[in-house]
């Protein structure tokens, strides 16, 4: 039962924190400031999800200036803007990415992970934090998007919804509420050091007594929001990770501001001395300039990340019958693209071909394709499974979109990030070890002098934070990252730069990998092919994004294709289709029946059958890529080589002539025989699978490292762990290089820190330094850490050939 009544403004709203001014509500024994927040209360207590709570106190925002109007949301209704607003639909699910600009602490992103059960509509949400975005899935027969956005409402996280703005949302780089605390912390500093001029003259003795206590208690007047506010993020942080049972870099910093304000106060209340109030309010300003800093520099480096991890995926588009690939950013709404087997579709586009059928497996998770009929909507993300289709596009193509889907956690397998837990624990212990010195060297001084212990206790927990440890592995990776992606080589997360300096055995596909498509030969021997023949071999070919296929399509140039419906690819095998009643088959020997033919010493062989009936083949003389052999003796001084081919050996002899004979070579591979291949050899070793992105999906997969080489980027796999164009590929062995140095550079700033910290401590101990001296040495030192790592990276990428002056 719900009272009214009339309370101090002390009292504080249980769901908000905010002050309960004139009357009140009350449910038991909680306060509400409004109905607003007394809604929010009863719907999680509804439904058993009042542990948001106990995660942090008061966490929820104040609902009193919400907009009450009940058909606020009725535009939501209009399946137009729907359609802007979804992410992907199919008949069952709808997926959609909220802004939400209320999201705050970890209550926030435990209840917004927890919506499924408060609707069984739900299917799942998941929180990015620092984006202040929720990707929701839900089932749109159990949950409208209205009644989505409506609850989302009830609970106090009204999403921000602009649709004149879709297209374009402005990332917010810089927290406002910092930027005010440490113009309050400079402000009160500033003043601090004014009224303190006289004691760092060693004039105070000329001053009336008066003046001096006047001073001192502006000083402490100045120093109550220094410590109250500037300094709340502080006590927030030390506290929740206090309350999960552990030490963060955060703890010292609080205990030594306590130490400091609590002593200064003694000596002014007590002692009618001056007090560090002056250096109190340094420590803050420098605090919180340095962490305004790395906020900066890691928005940068988002920014960077997000920029560079743009893979190069291009598209099919027609232009008056004429097949031209154009990367998706020239596309535009209106436009034609063609969409073959296995290719992804990179824009919501509607169906201009009788049918389609569309894998969402990379959108959701489910393999079984979607029958889609001409006319209706393909959302971005799908991949088309059988014959060619067009599709005109219909919203503005969004490579943020399939960036997105390509790091989504479901593809992610159980690849062990091998530094980013060591750093952790390296800034855990430091951490401990740090409080025992300083409370070892506070009982030591105090003996002799209790002011001196105060200021030594605050300098060693001031100086010492492990920042530049913690700052050390994300920067150098993130540089990494930045300077691969200048080379066309297109990482899926930084961890994948870990694993690649951990790499011992390297293993090539053959075809579309080390050789070229460019310098193909293709021959033709049998029974001379027809016009029809020809036109049903380009409709084929053209269905299939293998290497062989798309060198017989070109070798076929002008001809027309005949437009069949029914055709298939087996993986490894060949490509089959049925024509007036024949059965027409396009591959290996095993898969056409095809017997008679000579031995070849080099090349591949692709055979034509109708009705088990030989009618001739392919010979494909693939001309190895550009600086393969350098390759190849480059990786074979520090790396075992494989190379997994579906062909025959014929060609063995010749490649092993070629390449050297320190490769280990293995033919007649199929698609599951590589991944077996990958399974056997991880058991012994870290590897790195280059392949196509096709037939090699599984092997990619299982790899410690998976690369796609791709001349036409439009092939894309989300399988891969990273995508390489092919213009870059002789440049394997440095990146290779780069990605251990990167590690050995991660170390050697972790030795850096070290040696500030052991110097920084040492003095400290000593007496020798000031609060307000250590708070600019600690984020100095995390500047010098992060100068250190950009400086090295940049300079060993040089090294390696991969900046030049061009690039800087």
């Amino acid at each position: 039962m719900n009272t009214s009544k009339s309370i101090s403004t002390s009292t504080k709203c249980y769901h908000c924190g905010e002050s309960c001014e004139d009357n009140h509500l009350t449910v038991g024994e909680k306060e509400f400031c409004c109905q607003g927040c007394q809604l929010v209360y009863e719907v999680l207590s509804d439904n058993n999800l009042c542990t948001y709570y106990d995660l942090e106190n008061h966490p929820g925002e104040s609902q009193k200036l919400k907009n009450g109007q009940s058909n606020r949301f009725d535009y939501l209704e209009d399946s137009d803007t729907q359609l802007k607003l979804l992410d992907f639909q199919n008949e069952s699910e709808s997926h959609i990415t909220f802004y939400v600009p209320l999201i705050h602490c970890a209550s926030c992103i435990w209840l917004l992970e927890n919506l499924y059960q408060i609707h069984s509509g739900v299917v799942s949400s998941r929180v990015d934090f620092l984006k202040k975005k929720v990707q929701i899935k839900f089932q749109q027969d159990k949950i409208s998007l209205k009644e989505l956005v409506n609850l989302l409402s009830a609970i106090g996280y009204e999403p921000k919804i602009n649709l004149s703005n879709l297209e374009e949302k402005k990332v917010k780089i810089i927290d406002k509420g910092l930027i005010l605390r440490l113009a309050v912390a400079g402000f009160c500093f500033g003043n601090m050091m004014l009224f303190s001029i006289p004691e760092y003259f060693s004039e105070v003795q000329f001053l009336d007594k008066n003046f001096r206590d006047l001073f001192n208690y502006l000083n402490l007047l100045l120093a109550l929001p220094v410590v109250f506010y500037s300094a709340s993020d502080y006590y927030r942080s030390a506290f929740n990770s206090l309350k999960q049972r552990r030490i963060n870099m955060d703890v010292p910093i609080v205990l030594g501001i306590i130490a400091l304000f609590f002593y200064s106060l003694w000596e002014v209340v007590g002692m009618n001395q001056a007090g560090y109030f002056d250096s109190l309010g340094g420590l803050l300003f420098f605090l919180l300039l340095g962490k305004l800093y790395q906020q900066k520099t890691f928005a940068t480096l988002e920014f960077d990340r997000d920029y560079k991890s743009y893979f190069p995926i291009a598209v099919t588009k027609v232009v008056k019958n004429q097949e031209q690939v154009v990367p998706i950013s020239k596309l535009e709404v209106g436009d034609v693209i063609l969409v073959r087997d296995e290719e992804l579709v990179p824009a919501d586009s509607i169906l201009l071909s009788d049918k389609a059928s569309i894998d969402y497996s990379f959108v959701t998770g489910e393999e079984v394709p979607v029958p889609i009929n001409k006319g209706s909507i393909i959302y971005a993300g799908g991949r088309q499974k059988g014959s060619p289709v067009l599709l005109t596009i219909q919203k503005s193509p969004s490579q943020g979109y399939l960036t997105d889907l390509w790091n989504h956690e479901s593809f992610n397998t159980d690849k062990s990030q091998l530094l980013e837990p060591l750093s952790s624990r390296i800034s855990g212990v430091f951490t401990w070890s740090v409080l025992a010195i300083a409370f070892a060297s506070f009982l030591f001084w105090s003996f002799s002098d209790l002011s001196l212990a105060v200021k030594v206790f605050a300098s060693v927990l001031i100086v010492a934070c492990p920042c530049a440890l913690a700052m050390s592995t994300p920067f150098t990776l993130g540089n990494t990252l930045r300077i691969f992606g200048k080379n066309k080589f297109y990482l899926k997360n930084a961890s994948v730069v870990e694993r690649m300096a951990l790499i011992k055995t390297v293993v090539f596909d053959k075809t579309g990998t080390l050789t070229d498509p460019n310098h193909a030969k293709v021959t033709y021997q049998g029974i001379p092919l027809s016009e029809e023949t020809k036109g049903l071999i380009k409709a084929m070919v053209s269905h299939s994004t293998h290497p062989l296929s798309n060198r017989i399509n070109h070798w076929l140039g002008a001809t027309t294709s005949i437009p069949i419906a029914d055709i298939s690819e087996i993986k490894g095998q060949g490509i089959e289709l049925s024509y007036l009643g024949q059965e027409i088959r396009l591959g290996n020997a095993a898969f056409t029946g095809f017997k008679n033919f000579p031995t070849f010493t080099t090349g591949n062989l692709v055979f034509l059958t109708i009705q088990g009936v030989e009618i001739g083949y392919f010979h494909i003389e693939s001309g190895l890529r550009e600086g393969v052999k350098q390759l190849t003796s480059q990786l074979s001084e520090g790396y075992k080589l494989h190379v997994l081919s579906g062909d025959h050996a014929h060609e063995q002899a010749a490649l092993t002539k070629q390449l050297g004979g320190n490769i280990e070579f293995n033919f007649n591979q199929s698609p599951k025989d590589k991944l077996s291949y990958l399974k056997k050899l991880n058991l012994t070793s870290q590897t790195l699978m280059i392949g196509d992105g096709l037939n090699d999906a599984g092997a990619l997969q299982e790899s410690t490292v998976g690369i796609a080489i791709s001349d036409q980027v439009s092939h894309f796999s989300p399988a891969s762990d990273a995508i390489l164009d092919a213009s870059s590929f002789q440049k394997i062995p440095s990146f290779l290089s780069f990605s251990k140095s990167s590690r050995n550079i991660i170390k050697a700033s972790f030795v850096l820190s070290f040696l500030y910290n052991i110097v920084g401590i040492s003095l400290a101990v000593n007496g020798l330094l000031s609060p307000v001296v250590c708070a600019i040495l600690m984020p100095l030192s995390s500047i010098s850490v992060v100068v250190f790592t950009t400086l090295a990276t940049n300079l060993v990428a040089y090294r390696n050939g991969l900046l030049n002056k061009k690039i800087n």
